[in-house]
């Protein structure tokens, strides 16, 4: 209500008006059969001034009636999804400021079902609710119409408020746990759903298809079961609100028989007072429409709270790095990372990137090089120690200077359902057609796309499912370079490239107009040779820095790893031309 206030006000004066028109034509339908109907009987004759009244009186309420049931209904749905729209986009917002570490301890499917059932849960009972308000200003109204008419009816109506909000309490503790687990369900078939779509080859390839077939079935049922168990509940709930009203209905005209009887209150008013109970019967289920639907909402709300109130927001500083033509300067300074659950993944890491250098990063599986490569990005904080670009520490830049002055390429390349145009300018107005040529240039990517049936206008499908895994690291790669980042940061980057097309990239690199500073994370030889620098990593802290010539005559460690990583590589080309002969 307080986020769209008049579209609120508007549908519940549709409500009022709509609500006021019903009583009014309580009145004049007892005014017809007082005026109309009985005399017609009695004296056998037809009283044309008096039908033609309430006629008019009666299409004049209908056509107010329309119009003002026509202005609920609008701007309430309007309402609903307006909100439903704000709520989205809060909690997009608050995905994209939230690290990378609390989405690492939320699944897909909770956070697709926290933005879309959750939401739309939520927010159910705003469409009924003008529709609630005005039916309460219809028993309000008509209770003090009735004490106007006569007291012991009004006693009736007075009898039927305590009782519905008693047996929504009663509802409300039977189903709100039970609709809590139901949208806990719903985000557990949600990432089933999501798992199963993104691993769709790997469940081909292993003819897994009953398998996950059933699994996600088991999920579905369960989720299944917990809807009906809530649906149960809601059967036996709905109906009683529904005959509440039919009952007073029935009790008034009762109760109005024996006070007509006893000559205390006349024919017109018996039959506004029973005809004000038979409107009110199918609005008051607005009323059951919004209590029903409260417990649900209130778990949506709840896990949509828990998304829009989370923690540990990533803030930046005001500082601005300086234009700048020249290669950016990256220094990790006594630099140590610790995970949440304590878990120590650097610690006293410290070396220095030059302005126009290449450096590699080597070391075994669990090093720590991608928690470098996300440090140095500032996708993540370090625990201790400083991370500095260009003499200024990362915490004090703000956002939009670490974006245009890093840029990350990942192991896994995430292509968007777009053209190449597209993926390759993400909308950044600075990106220009020269831009994208000399980018797909340098990441030896221009070939492929050249032969495209549309070029770079070409379609490329959910994850570039038309591409290549090394197309698509290529792709990938060309994306960050058109930002023309003065500090690239390549995360195993290259790992589905061919080793002479992995070598021509980074020879690019180092030869391009561009000045452009590379941190690579690298495992073959051939690639780290090319480096001015190589850090080696070891159990999450600098064993040596030095020449790649250097470090193979020195460091047996270093030597071992890279002349594993070789043997690998050469087993791995040998199988592949193997199955291809």
């Amino acid at each position: 209500m307080r986020l769209e206030p008049k579209l609120f006000s508007l549908a519940v004066s549709g409500a009022v008006v709509n609500s006021a028109t019903q009583i009014g034509a309580a009145f004049a339908i007892g005014y017809v059969v007082d005026n109309v109907v009985v005399p017609s009987y009695e004296q056998e004759r037809f009283l044309v001034g008096t039908v033609l009244v309430g006629i008019l009186a009666l299409f004049a309420l209908s056509l107010v009636r329309f119009c003002s049931m026509a202005t609920r209904r609008i701007f309430a749905g309007s309402m609903m999804y307006r909100v439903q729209a704000h709520h989205r986009r809060n909690i997009t917002r608050r995905y994209l400021a939230l690290p990378i570490s609390w989405h690492q301890k939320h699944p897909t499917g909770t956070l697709l079902s926290n933005a879309n059932a959750d939401v739309e849960a939520s927010t159910r009972p705003l469409a009924p609710l003008p529709f609630a308000f005005g039916t309460a200003f219809l028993i309000l109204a008509s209770v003090g119409v009735l004490f106007s008419l006569d007291w012991a009816l009004a006693l009736v109506a007075l009898g039927l408020i305590p009782t519905l909000f008693l047996l929504n309490s009663v509802y409300a503790t039977r189903v709100s746990p039970r609709a809590k687990r139901a949208q806990e369900l719903r985000a557990e078939v949600s990432g089933v759903a999501h798992e199963s779509f993104d691993g769709a080859l790997v469940v081909k390839a292993m003819g897994q298809e009953e398998q996950e077939t059933l699994r996600f079935r088991r999920s579905a049922h369960r989720l299944r079961d917990a809807l009906i168990r809530v649906g149960r509940i809601r059967a036996a709930f709905e109906p009683i609100i529904t005959a509440l009203p039919e009952f007073a209905s029935v009790t008034v005209l009762l109760v109005g028989l024996y006070r007509y009887q006893g000559g205390h209150l006349n024919l017109d008013q018996l039959v506004t007072a029973t005809f004000l109970f038979t409107v009110i019967a199918f609005p008051i289920r607005a009323i059951g429409w919004v209590l029903s639907e409260l417990p649900t909402s209130v778990v949506g709300r709840d896990r949509v709270d828990r998304v829009t109130s989370a923690t540990g927001d990533m803030t930046y500083g005001t500082a601005q790095l300086p234009p700048s033509d020249t290669a950016a300067r990256l220094e990790f300074d006594e630099v140590a990372y610790e995970y949440p659950d304590g878990t120590v993944a650097l610690k006293d890491v410290s070396f220095a990137i030059e302005p126009g250098e290449t450096v590699a990063l080597v070391g075994a599986t669990g090093a720590g090089k991608s928690t470098v490569a996300h440090l140095a990005t500032r996708l993540i904080d370090p625990s201790d120690g400083q991370v500095r670009l260009d003499g200024y520490d990362s915490l004090d830049l703000d956002h939009p200077s670490l974006a245009a002055t890093t840029s990350l390429v990942t192991q896994i390349p995430f292509v968007f359902d777009d053209s190449v145009r597209h993926n390759l300018t993400l909308e950044r107005s600075h990106v220009d057609d020269d831009d994208v040529k000399q980018a797909l240039a340098a990441a030896q990517a221009d070939g492929f796309i050249g032969e495209l049936s549309d070029g770079l206008e070409t379609e490329l499908g959910e994850r570039g499912a038309s591409l290549s895994g090394g197309q698509r690291q290529r792709l990938t790669i060309a994306r960050a370079l058109a930002g023309q980042p003065r500090l690239l940061i390549l995360d195993d980057a290259t790992s589905a490239v061919d080793p002479t097309v992995e070598a021509a990239i980074l020879t690019g690199l180092r030869n391009s107009a561009q000045a452009t500073s590379v941190l690579v994370v690298a495992y073959r030889r051939a690639s780290i040779a090319l480096a001015d620098k190589v850090v080696f990593l070891k159990d999450g802290h600098i064993d040596d820095i030095g020449g790649h010539r250097e470090l193979l005559r020195r460091n047996s460690a270093y030597a071992d790893l890279v002349t594993a990583y070789e043997q690998a590589e050469a087993e791995r080309e040998f199988d592949e031309e193997a199955s291809t002969t």
